[in-house]
């Protein structure tokens, strides 16, 4: 596939991802040929007859054969309907994670938010997005995540409203939150090799290693969030499949009431915890591992 005529390269492209085991092979076919000549899909199309230099579109084919996820490739993914950049450095948005935007949403419009592990920035960012009167700090201990965060916020026109920082959690951060969001690592590490190879193979590690019971980031936020979260406040994590019963009970232990949001898979994906105001509060409580 070099010189061709667009219908071929599309046919072409599409048996390789097939081959592959690739799920949709010509949409994906199509979106990368799309990237490759900066041309929109019903252009190529129409213009199926037109010759075309194939060889960039090649190379995009045979990444994604080798299960690259196709967000790398192009460089962005949609998320909250907004456009984010992505790398190698931060997990892909998913759609699933739009259940902590909106969980985030359904509780009283924030003054400040604190989004721990923020990777794209994608949660945070979203948040700021529908909360005009906001200002969102995001945390990654990666520097590379929170600089890729930063352009992401200037990519959207949120700069104003938002920092971001390198940091471990908030060991570094003083002052109270009236919103916490967090997507932490929570794959427990022996199964993190027998993830879909796009995973496994592509995304970071220390964004998905939630230690020897997936809980060790959980762990470490809600021990920290007596300290973190103004007297009204609450905080949005997002869960993974089954994990709901042992953070509620790391958020029981910190003295925090716990409530969960189903996706749209029906699997218990957002919880959100506020201060049991019945009961004495722990500092620290809950805290370790992490």
């Amino acid at each position: 596939m070099t010189a061709t005529m667009i219908g071929q390269a599309l046919r072409d492209g599409a048996a390789i991802l097939r081959a592959a085991g690739v799920d949709s092979p010509a949409r994906e076919a199509r979106l990368l040929l799309g990237h490759a000549l900066n041309r929109a899909q019903a252009d190529l199309l129409r213009d199926s007859g037109a010759a075309i230099d194939a060889t960039a579109y090649t190379a995009l084919v045979h990444r994604r054969a080798a299960h690259e996820p196709m967000a790398f490739i192009i460089g962005h993914q949609e998320f909250w309907s907004l456009d984010f950049l992505v790398s190698p450095a931060t997990l892909i948005p998913r759609p699933d994670s739009e259940t902590i935007v909106q969980a985030a949403l359904d509780l009283p419009p924030p003054g400040r938010v604190l989004d721990l592990g923020t990777g794209t920035g994608c949660l945070l960012l979203s948040v700021l997005h529908e909360r005009p009167g906001a200002f969102g700090i995001g945390v990654d201990l990666s520097p590379d995540a929170a600089a890729l965060a930063a352009a992401n916020a200037r990519h959207v026109g949120l700069a104003n409203r938002s920092a971001f920082l390198c940091g471990n959690w908030a060991a570094a951060l003083t002052g109270s939150f009236d919103l916490i969001l967090s997507n932490p690592p929570y794959i427990e590490a022996d199964t993190i090799a027998g993830l879909m190879p796009e995973v496994a193979m592509h995304e970071p590690r220390s964004a998905l290693d939630g230690g020897p019971d997936g809980l060790d980031a959980y762990r470490t936020i809600v021990g920290a969030l007596p300290t973190l979260l103004t007297s009204d406040g609450a905080a949005v994590l997002e869960l993974g499949i089954g994990q709901a019963a042992p953070v509620a009970a790391l958020a029981h232990a910190a003295c925090f009431h716990a409530e969960t949001r189903t996706d749209l898979g029906g699997i218990e994906r957002a919880m959100i915890l506020r201060r049991d105001k019945d009961r004495k509060l722990t500092i620290g409580s809950g805290q370790g591992g992490g």
